[in-house]
């Protein structure tokens, strides 16, 4: 199935009070190819469609007049029907703050406004590679015997990672909430790849990875650090500390493919 095909299969949910803003996502959503939305204008709404409706993405503003576009993802994670669901976040908001919640309940993307027809396609592309759940390809390695350890302190961020690696053929992977419990989760099985946050409380992923590669037991380990950082001086020292890839938060699927690929062949 080519991506144009596949992309005007894709069901979507519209969640965003403005009829003007709707209208106008909704027009780059069908130069897209997008033929499938459904709207919503408050949280309450939104909820009460996905009750009955399952859509591959949910496309959310930030703020409705009874809720965030976090208080919306935050109940959506929280139900088990709706907990894997795929949120696309559509907002001029530069508060790192909120940005920084989202990207931790596993916001598959985030575009400013006004945004373009070719921003929207490429993560539409990105939705796809999530939902269509195509396996990496590694030329010397069968990814179902991978054993992989998810570090990260939100459990969210750790289901949105723990979906894009299922997503790719992977197995279900060990969980910790820091580096010390992933020290413990080392001590006591092998693992053939660490996937980590870099912010955490008691040990961070810089620490994580310092304490790996210093060890004789856990050093060949290769670990893909998962950062929002966007300075450049700061990638650099994390990098230093012993890490095989960075990967963006939040990421796209074929982003870790490629990494994937790259660090295990």
């Amino acid at each position: 199935m080519s991506d144009l095909t596949a992309i005007a299969n894709l069901s979507i949910l519209l969640v965003e009070p403005s009829d003007v803003q709707q209208k106008l996502i909704i027009k780059s959503l069908t130069q897209s190819g997008v033929t499938q939305v459904e709207t919503a204008s408050t949280q309450a709404q939104a909820l009460a469609l996905l009750d009955n409706y399952q859509p591959d993405l949910v496309i959310s503003s930030m703020y409705f007049s009874d809720g965030t576009a976090d208080s919306l993802l935050q109940k959506i994670r929280s139900t088990p029907q709706t907990e894997h669901q795929a949120f696309m976040l559509v907002s001029s908001e530069r508060n790192k703050k909120y940005l920084e919640q989202l990207r931790q309940s596993g916001v598959l993307a985030i575009l400013p406004k006004p945004f373009s027809a070719e921003a929207i396609t490429r993560a539409l592309k990105a939705t796809l590679d999530i939902i269509s759940e195509e396996e990496v390809e590694l030329e010397h390695f069968d990814v179902t015997l991978l054993r992989v350890l998810v570090v990260d302190d939100s459990r969210f961020a750790r289901k949105h990672i723990i979906r894009v690696l299922a997503g790719m053929g992977i197995p279900a992977p060990v969980e910790a909430e820091d580096g010390k419990q992933a020290m413990v989760h080392l001590n006591e099985q092998s693992f053939d790849l660490i996937v980590t946050d870099y912010n955490m409380p008691e040990m961070d992923g810089k620490e994580l990875t310092e304490t790996v590669r210093s060890s004789n037991i856990h050093s060949h380990i290769p670990i893909l650090m998962v950062s929002s950082e966007a300075n450049d001086t700061h990638l650099a020292n994390i990098a230093q500390a012993g890490v095989d890839a960075i990967c963006d938060k939040p990421f796209e699927p074929a982003t870790v493919r490629e990494l994937l690929s790259k660090i295990m062949s």
